[in-house]
């Protein structure tokens, strides 16, 4: 499980970086999730890095959404 939280939020990192860009910013939406997952799965496995980039990633795309006018 500590595997697993940590792809989560790699691949929530990865999903994070094109999603910066203009017109892909609904890229966020599934962004938000997946690191709401990996840093909801890294306290439990016991994942510290998991969990913090999960939170900074949650911080960064909920951002990108409130700018882009996703969340109203």
């Amino acid at each position: 499980m500590r595997t697993l939280s940590l792809v989560l939020a790699v691949v929530a990192l990865l999903l994070l970086l094109p999603a910066l860009l203009p017109l892909l910013g609904w890229l966020n939406w599934v962004v938000l999730p997946l690191a709401l997952l990996a840093a909801g799965l890294g306290p439990l496995s016991g994942e510290e890095r998991a969990f913090k980039l999960g939170l900074l990633l949650m911080v960064v795309s909920a951002l990108r959404l409130i700018l882009g006018g996703g969340f109203l």
